[in-house]
């Protein structure tokens, strides 16, 4: 990967002993950078994959472990139903065009969320784009489609009550346990959570595996979010310090 003088100059300041294992991205702002461009959403959610494009090559490059990207929520359905049909027509796009160049990578590709409501079109993408990527051992990319952490949650629980009332209710309940239930199951929790878009919270993404990660806003729009920010998100996580509680060792 051919890179510009002032990311070569960020990527040597970066520790890459301490490079964070597992990124998720909220990847918010498309219909407002569109809409201040005197452009339909939908260009800002084209411009978005770009954005994903590269973001996806530029983390395996980097040699993060995982990258989980929230791609449509359960609430997003709210949406106008164009933009929500345009928004569903995307994944496939992707997976469509870039499925050579993951398998080529040894890129291994997941779904995070509830394949009700799906279109057939999408959830064919997908099913091919898991087939493909199975055996793959390098970098997991998620993508959090139809996806709610709460619902998640709420799932884990119901399908963990059936499971103990199958065994009769002899199993010991732990934090493990219920975890495996979850989407993420078999991933690490996320190291560090980017959110685009100058919005300050989590927006039902990911309660449970964000337990501890450490969060980086940016008020850049994700069309606009280049391989620039993600050092310099990068290089603030490195400079804090994770203590899981304990007091601190400076």
């Amino acid at each position: 990967m051919e890179l510009e003088t002032r990311e070569k100059e960020l990527l040597g300041k970066i520790d890459h002993r301490r490079i964070p294992g597992h990124v998720a991205m909220i990847m918010d702002g498309n219909g407002r950078w569109a809409q201040e461009r005197g452009l339909p959403r939908s260009a800002g959610h084209r411009q978005g994959v770009e954005t994903v494009r590269e973001t996806v090559r530029f983390c395996n490059y980097l040699g993060i472990k995982a990258l989980t990207l929230f791609a449509f929520s359960t609430e997003n359905w709210r949406r106008p139903a164009r933009e929500v049909n345009y928004l569903m027509s995307l994944p496939g796009q992707y997976l469509q065009t870039e499925l050579p160049e993951l398998v080529k990578n040894n890129v291994r590709v997941q779904l995070l969320g509830e394949r009700n409501r799906l279109p057939a079109q999408v959830l064919r993408a997908i099913d091919e784009g898991l087939s493909a990527t199975a055996g793959n051992s390098g970098m997991t990319l998620s993508f959090a489609l139809n996806y709610g952490a709460r619902r998640e949650i709420t799932r884990a629980v119901e399908a963990l009550i059936g499971d103990l009332q199958l065994k009769g209710g002899k199993v010991s309940v732990s934090e493990d346990l219920l975890a495996s239930y979850l989407y993420t199951a078999g991933l690490p929790d996320p190291d560090l959570l980017i959110r685009t878009g100058g919005e300050y919270r989590i927006s039902n993404f990911l309660l449970w595996q964000l337990a501890y990660s450490e969060l980086w806003f940016t008020p850049v729009y994700w069309p606009d979010f280049s391989r620039l920010h993600l050092l310099g998100a990068i290089a603030d996580f490195q400079q804090r310090e994770r203590r899981y509680g304990r007091i601190s060792q400076k």
